[in-house]
């Protein structure tokens, strides 16, 4: 690394989190103002309302707009440097294009890092932070209430071949009524269990059955026996009776893979939003370096309209890059375009656009 590479890095640093800073900012005021009355109405204090809330809210803000904020603080500080004629004087000495990219895709590299682990596990934490908030005291309104909430009528697969059932399930105690389970093989019930209620157990992580009635058969043979109570896994957890809004963001990497496996088991359709946002979590930190090299090339070149043409330009590839996004994640969960290349298509478009920009950047 030589002097200049650390003067573009300082740059390229300083230009990022100032950018991302004022941006998240904004957004807090912004929705400090919108949700001034639920705030009043939840009788909690601001402490209690920063620790609950914004401590989850400013990571999330941070996620949404990290990659484009970072884009438009290259494209800025670089068409700064051209328009003082740094660049040129740069390429002029003999320094080649290539090697002037070099302090940009480090300082990319590092970001995406950085961005990538927090995607894994951090974010996803923070997710949590802000959601739980979010349903309890700002959507009591909504069919999403945690606390309150009583569902009637599950009928789902525990495995490849257990069938549940459940009368009603209240989320309020972690229980549930008129419960009944079926194993099937060689497509005949072999095992038949009913409990007039199951009771999830914190302690042994696995559901507690009452006043249990089980039937086994064996061809002709049936055998049956009762219990006033037992245990029994069930592959399911809490949170995955009744319908969370806020799951796939609240979910770590790992936790959310488990939970597509054990959903694919269960033959549930509707995973492609789950899979989408899983490969999200490793596209969209990639982008980061696509981008990075996209604004370097398009604002090294010295132009008439200086800055505010390159932040023009900046932004309108900012907005093609998220609507090209949006429109496929929608044709995957809307549809049956593939969940991993809903993801990476806006990488692979825009990977092409930065190398035809490359080959034709003043060098």
């Amino acid at each position: 690394m030589k002097i200049i590479d650390w003067y573009i890095l300082k740059k390229y640093f300083v230009t990022f989190f100032f950018t991302i800073l004022t941006i998240t900012t904004i957004a807090v005021v912004i929705d400090t103002s919108e949700k001034a009355d639920d705030f009043v109405n939840s009788g909690l204090s601001t402490w209690k309302i920063i620790t609950n809330y914004y401590v989850g809210f400013v990571p999330f803000i941070i996620s949404m707009i990290f990659p484009l904020m970072n884009f438009i603080a290259v494209i800025y500080f670089t068409s700064r440097m051209a328009a003082r004629s740094e660049m040129v004087a740069i390429l002029a000495g003999g320094v080649r294009f290539n090697r002037v990219l070099k302090p940009y895709f480090v300082g990319a590299l590092f970001l995406t890092v950085i961005f990538w682990l927090a995607s894994q596990t951090w974010i996803p934490k923070a997710n949590k932070i802000r959601t739980d908030f979010q349903a309890y005291y700002v959507d009591r309104n909504s069919s999403y209430q945690p606390n309150l909430r009583q569902t009637d009528n599950y009928y789902m697969r525990s495995d490849s071949n257990t069938y549940v059932a459940l009368l009603y399930y209240d989320t309020s105690n972690k229980s549930a009524g008129g419960f009944t389970m079926e194993k099937v093989r060689d497509n005949k019930i072999y095992l038949n269990l009913r409990a007039d209620r199951i009771q999830w157990d914190t302690a042994k992580k696995d559901w507690k059955l009452y006043n249990l009635v089980a039937h086994t058969m064996n061809g002709s043979r049936e055998s049956a026996w009762k219990s006033r109570d037992s245990s029994v896994n069930l592959n399911i957890r809490p949170n995955e009776l009744g319908h969370d809004e806020y799951l796939k963001d609240k979910l770590t990497s790992s936790q959310l893979r488990e939970y597509i496996e054990r959903e694919e088991i269960r033959g549930n359709e509707g995973l492609n939003i789950y899979k989408v946002e899983r490969y999200h979590r490793d596209s969209t930190p990639f982008s980061i370096l696509i981008l990075t090299i996209m604004g370097a090339v398009i604002s090294s070149r010295k132009v008439r309209g200086g800055s505010g043409l390159h932040l023009a330009l900046g932004i309108v590839a900012a907005a093609l890059f998220v609507v090209m996004d949006k429109f496929a994640i929608t044709f995957s969960t809307k549809g049956n375009f593939p969940p991993i290349l809903a993801a990476w298509v806006p990488n692979i478009i825009f990977s092409g656009v930065t190398l035809i920009l490359y080959k034709k950047a003043p060098k």
